[in-house]
């Protein structure tokens, strides 16, 4: 059984269990339950639905973005939904180079879902975030519901600002067909998925471990790389003595072991 919460996070909170320092707000201050994995982060100015599960191939569907080459069925079925409040009335023109994908420091965006929504109309209902957004005089703002499939960090509020509509609040409200539903901020509800119901989601029940194991495995990989660079690069010398009526050159290594 794949145990799954659905969290309302507050702003400010960070999407992490560590703590940096003592006041920092993480996720450790409402679960502590370690098994648990984040499965889709928010950035720390962000909030809304964050899932956490302790299954590796859930958290993989989820956390893992599609590109223009593999986009399919399944990564459909975990697109991520945001209310996203914007300086400024956005134009026909703006919605429509969100909708078809934008530019990037890191690359083309994959198509997404974009509408231009009346705060009434809100799926949710609305609470007062503290801090209060900045609000500026003689300038409007406006609320998009933009959904994707991809996950790159910062990418909504990046791609609102390349086409002149700067973020103001990013609320995300659903993932997949999980939603924030009635949850207060700082609220979550757990529940658990049968073998049969992660199939229905394209997850092969078995991928848990896998998937978790590849993830450590890629990290040991990573650190011997590391390692292996940071001796290799060491500067040597070339010194040489005599044994007998030979001379035997050899290099003098300055790593650390």
């Amino acid at each position: 059984m794949a145990s799954v919460i659905l969290f309302n996070k507050p702003y400010g909170v960070h999407s992490q269990f560590r703590k940096e320092f003592a006041t920092m707000a993480t996720l450790a201050d409402f679960f502590d339950d370690k098994s648990l994995r984040v499965a889709g982060r928010l950035d720390k100015d962000s909030e809304g639905l964050l899932i956490l599960t302790n299954h590796g191939g859930l958290n993989h569907a989820i956390t893992t973005p599609p590109n223009a080459k593999n986009t399919n069925q399944r990564s459909q079925k975990h697109a991520k939904t945001y209310l996203v409040q914007v300086e400024n009335l956005p134009t026909d023109e703006q919605l429509q180079l969100l909708r078809q994908g934008v530019l990037l420091k890191d690359g083309m965006t994959l198509p997404a879902k974009v509408e231009h929504i009346l705060e009434q109309d809100l799926p949710i209902k609305l609470w007062e975030r503290n801090p209060p957004i900045r609000q500026r005089a003689n300038i409007p703002t406006a609320w998009l519901k933009i959904s994707i499939m991809e996950g790159r960090n910062r990418q909504v509020r990046r791609m609102v600002a390349t086409v002149g509509l700067p973020c103001l609040r990013l609320i995300r409200s659903q993932v997949g067909d999980w939603t924030l539903a009635n949850l207060a901020v700082g609220e979550s509800c757990r529940f658990y998925l049968s073998d049969e119901q992660l199939l229905a989601l394209g997850i092969n029940p078995c991928d848990d471990k896998r998937h978790i194991g590849q993830k450590k495995s890629a990290l040991y990989q990573d650190k011997t790389t590391r390692q292996s660079k940071a001796y290799t690069n060491k500067p040597s010398t070339t010194l040489q003595k005599r044994q007998g009526s030979r001379v035997i050159r050899y290099k003098k290594s300055n790593a650390k072991m």
